[in-house]
């Protein structure tokens, strides 16, 4: 449920009005009133992170995701999905746009500091945000993260199909939509009952083929019937999630229909071919050279937490004959990324990341052939993302710490890179605070690293308060995972983040471990993977203490998901921080009741005490069980799927007399998606944070009440011994 729009969403700044360069007009997101630094650039606001402008996956350490790129017949120009969050109507600005890219030889030789090109132009406008789905316990689960589909150009270059979705039309479902790319008019192909989750051009150019899991509608209206006698309780529930159950998981079914939208039609043998072909080059695992050889990258093991590694097949008679030829370098195995031929069969490049936690990105070389070995053209500290290769270049995102995304270029045969666009310029005229990489170990000897953000105007010797946001810390520092805890606007607060990227899993340390299950086993074994993260943020926060920057009286923390798990799992067992703030909440003794049979039959496998079972079990783990000494201020901002999960441990703390609050968001998921959201969840986070770690309250008067709650909390607290 999306809450309601008050007013139609403000796009006319979807596209950037100036180039970076110019230092004069008007910034999509500046504001006569907001404050300045001595330099004369504009301080960063919430707002600010809420607006920019995105394409592709959440944030930089997701890797697994489609290229959002798609690049014409000719190579003369890409095209992909923008969008612009507004908070104001709690819409997303969208738009299919194409952006002209230079010729090759040209422009990128060198890395460039700034756009080459012009501005994209718009081809097609409208649809909403597209929420990806994941699977789990035979159940499609939505998750609030955007969903990244790679756009298809006609063979012509004509036109260009994209997935959309509106809310007003088809049941709100994500439908095929066809563009013309000179932005003559763009129309919906098809009018399917259940979401496309895929599609492709037939090679004639006279089709589209699609992927949608067609029974999900029968399978519905065959649950509702069910509902009329009752429904069985039973693994099709998942109550935290919805109250009703869950219809299974529907297969897959390729469909065909014409480019104009008539003739829709079971897929033959050839167009199903397509779909394994183009996801695996969508995902950059797979690439098939000139002359028909295959690069590939996959796990060594079934452990998902094992090694990966490069290999290449041959192509012709010989093919599924000869043994793959496997790249036996170490900088074959792990972390890689992508895997691209070049031009003329010739060879291939990789990237992957590596060094200290892998934090750095390396572009590599290498021949195809036994015994050769790779090449490493240059490292970066950036983070290049869902690339996408053409005439001997790759079509990449690139991003870092203090650096919203943009599209960037690769050239292929040299590694030089250059940009091509900005879709965020108004950055260059915002200060950000100064971000210094921290390296460290935790008990356990794993490698971390963390970011450690400081107020732009920060004088070298003053203290100041700490919070840590996590659990990974790739990229642009928008909020941590999730996406809540606006980290160069805490610091802009006058507060110093540790933005923390988590350590191997402990499971990297037993190579023994073969199956998910078995890892899992590992993980949950006395607490093992939560005392590995434990580690990992004591070590990073003295870091920070040691070299005079943190306040050991003044800590703070936050986190999602397993974020999430590691604020609880601190507050329980460590006295260090004084305040917290969590998105998701909470794995305790009544959890596997709130998830349902399946989760509970998992769970209990893995070695967790059952409901009813030993509370011991669940004691270094449940602030329900740990009420009576918490004694700290908790926020706890949660989706309205998951809320149920946490109303065990806000009962009773509130109960306790423990300073917790709760706020459920309506029609959100494990991320926030919705923008209204977000900014709420933004701002909440700043006041909370000021408020117990800086004694400030915002002088707004709407937030009065929020305020009188706080002190009435933390005078509870000053009244106890």
């Amino acid at each position: 449920m999306l809450i309601p729009s008050v007013s139609r969403a403000q796009c006319d700044d979807l596209l950037p009005a100036f180039h970076p360069n110019e230092r004069t007009g008007k910034s999509g997101t500046a504001s006569s009133s907001r404050g300045r630094t001595k330099g004369g650039l504009l301080a960063v606001t919430a707002d600010d992170l809420v607006r920019l402008r995105d394409f592709g996956s959440a944030d930089g350490s997701v890797t697994n995701m489609p290229a959002p790129f798609a690049v014409s017949p000719d190579g003369s120009e890409a095209a992909f999905v923008l969008s612009r969050a507004d908070p104001q109507s709690n819409r997303y600005c969208r738009a299919l746009v194409v952006v002209t890219l230079p010729p090759a030889g040209g422009s990128g030789q060198g890395r460039a500091k700034g756009p080459t090109t012009t501005l994209p132009r718009i081809v097609d406008r409208g649809g909403d945000y597209i929420t990806d789905t994941v699977g789990a316990y035979d159940k499609r689960i939505e998750n609030g993260f955007p969903a990244v589909f790679t756009p298809r150009w006609s063979p012509g270059g004509s036109s260009i199909a994209y997935l959309r979705r509106d809310d007003d039309r088809d049941s709100g479902k994500v439908q095929v939509w066809v563009a013309a790319a000179d932005g003559s008019g763009a129309r919906a192909i098809t009018h399917a009952d259940a979401d496309v989750e895929w599609l492709a051009w037939s090679k004639d150019g006279n089709r589209v083929i699609y992927q949608v899991r067609a029974g999900t509608a029968e399978a519905e209206m065959a649950l509702a019937q069910e509902g009329r006698s009752g429904w069985l309780y039973d693994g099709r529930f998942w109550p935290s999630a919805r109250p009703a159950p869950f219809v299974s998981l529907q297969p897959l079914e390729t469909l065909s229909v014409a480019s104009d939208g008539s003739d829709m039609r079971q897929g033959d043998a050839d167009e199903r071919s397509l779909v394994g072909m183009l996801d695996a080059v969508d995902h950059g695992v797979s690439s098939v050279s000139a002359n028909g050889r295959s690069a590939s990258i996959a796990h060594t093991a079934e452990n998902p937490y094992g090694p990966n590694e490069l290999k290449v097949t041959s192509a012709g008679p010989d093919k599924g004959a000869a043994p793959p030829v496997v790249c036996s370098a170490p900088t074959c195995r792990g972390g890689l990324s992508g895997v691209w031929w070049l031009r003329d069969g010739e060879g291939l490049v990789f990237l992957r990341r590596e060094g200290w936690d892998k934090g750095t990105t390396a572009f590599y070389h290498w021949a195809g052939k036994a015994g050769s070995a790779p090449v490493r053209l240059w490292t970066s500290a950036d983070v290049f993302l869902g690339c996408t290769a053409f005439q001997s270049r790759l079509l990449c995102s690139r991003e870092n710490a203090t650096t919203p995304r943009r599209v960037t270029l690769i050239d292929m045969q040299t590694g030089k890179v250059s940009d091509v666009f900005d879709p965020n310029p108004e950055f260059a005229k915002i200060s950000l605070g100064k971000v210094e990489r921290l390296y460290w170990r935790n008990n356990l000897g794993l490698e971390v690293r963390g970011d450690l953000v400081l107020p732009p105007d920060h004088r070298k010797g003053t203290r100041l308060p700490l919070v840590v946001v996590q659990y990974n810390s790739s990229g642009f520092l928008r909020g941590g995972t999730g996406d809540e805890y606006p980290i160069h606007a805490l610091a802009a607060k006058g507060t110093a983040v540790l933005s923390i990227e988590r350590p191997a899993p402990v499971v990297s340390l037993h190579p023994e471990v073969k199956t998910p299950d078995q890892m899992l086993s590992v993980f949950h074994k006395d607490w093992a993977e939560r005392k590995s993260m434990q580690s990992a943020i004591e070590v990073g926060v003295k870091a920070a203490i040691d070299r005079g920057i943190a306040d050991p009286q003044r800590l703070g923390i936050t986190g999602l998901s397993d974020g999430s798990s590691a604020v609880r799992f601190a507050l329980i067992n460590s006295n260090l921080f004084k305040v917290a703030s969590i998105s998701t909440c909470c794995v305790d003794e009544n959890a596997l009741i709130y998830n349902g049979p399946a989760v509970q039959r998992q769970f209990e496998a893995m070695g967790y005490a059952g409901p009813g079972g030993n509370l011991e079990f669940w004691k270094p783990y449940s602030l329900a069980l740990n009420a009576g000494r918490m004694n700290r201020p908790l926020l706890m901002q949660l989706a309205e799927d998951e809320y149920v999960a946490g109303l065990n441990t806000f009962t009773v703390l509130k109960s306790a007399g423990q300073p917790v609050e709760m706020f459920v968001f309506p029609g959100d998921h494990h991320r926030k998606w919705q923008p209204a959201h977000r900014a709420a969840v933004y701002a909440r986070n700043l006041d909370w944070f000021q408020f117990w770690l800086q004694d400030k309250e915002d002088p707004d008067p709407a937030k009065r009440p929020q305020y009188k709650r706080w002190e009435a909390m933390r005078d509870r607290l000053r009244s106890r011994p």
